[in-house]
């Protein structure tokens, strides 16, 4: 039988400002892209991004209301961030604590706050099974950002860390990404071009059922409260565009998750 979820108002999400100097990555203009959502996740300067860029996309963010979120990775500009690099908790925070503090001066420069924070690619999905990363990283966001989002996986170690302190978190579901069974998504460090069509139905099945496909054929529950897609996923900008009017069509609102979400 299949789950009704009452749901009018989604946000989407997207990782963006993931170049570096004259190198640009994916296919698609920050400044489209950011027509198309309500959060931003701004590359913070180890994975990918500058403070030219940072300073340019937090300014795009301010001027279309999109919620500015830190996109911290692993000090791998080379790989992407989408390899993981050994480090204890105390100095893989360290890491994130430099990288969150420069991106929200640049939105405090523009009058702005830190809606979130959103660790990136490998260091995502180390969080996501590391208790102890997880703890260090809550800590350091009850210490100076306790009204802030953290964006996670649901289910994760990540979520049951930040609820058990208190911190608000927001559960991702991935438009771009494959499901295992488990309800974690297959890791990739090189995404292939998808089907819009395809992807705007999985979302909105997804929001209206609460329910995914996963790559064994099986449909399992998923609970979320925003919708990612990555800018470096060949084919994004079209989309992204087909899986937002497919969602209006469906009468749901896209807004950020200060707007939706009372912490």
């Amino acid at each position: 039988m299949e789950r009704s979820v009452a749901r009018t108002i989604v946000d989407i999400n997207c990782d963006l400002g993931e170049s570096f100097g004259r190198w640009r990555a994916g296919d698609a203009e920050d400044a489209d892209l950011m027509r198309l959502i309500s959060s931003a996740n701004i590359a913070t300067g180890f994975h990918a991004g500058d403070p030219n860029l940072m300073d340019q996309t937090v300014r795009l963010a301010v001027d279309h209301g999109v919620g500015i979120g830190a996109h911290p990775g692993y000090r791998d500009l080379h790989g992407f961030g989408r390899r993981r690099i050994a480090g204890t908790p105390a100095e893989l925070v360290n890491d994130i604590v430099y990288q969150v503090g420069a991106l929200r001066e640049f939105a405090r420069r523009y009058g702005a706050t830190l809606q979130h924070v959103k660790p990136h690619g490998a260091l995502y999905m180390e969080m996501a099974v590391n208790s102890d990363l997880s703890q260090s990283f809550v800590q350091f966001m009850r210490a100076v950002a306790p009204d802030a989002f953290i964006f996670c996986m649901a289910g994760s170690e990540t979520e049951r860390v930040g609820r058990e302190a208190g911190q608000p978190v927001v559960r991702e579901f991935y438009a771009d990404r494959d499901y295992e069974e488990s309800g974690s998504i297959v890791f990739t460090r090189q995404q292939v071009r998808l089907d819009p069509e395809a992807i705007a139905a999985k979302v909105v099945r997804a929001c209206k059922e609460g329910r995914v496909r996963t790559v064994t054929g099986r449909d399992i529950d998923i609970e979320f409260e925003s919708i990612c897609f990555h800018s470096d996923t060949p084919g994004c900008l079209e989309l992204a565009s087909r899986m937002r009017d497919a969602l209006i069509a469906e009468g749901m609102r896209i807004a950020p998750v200060s707007e939706s979400i009372t912490n």
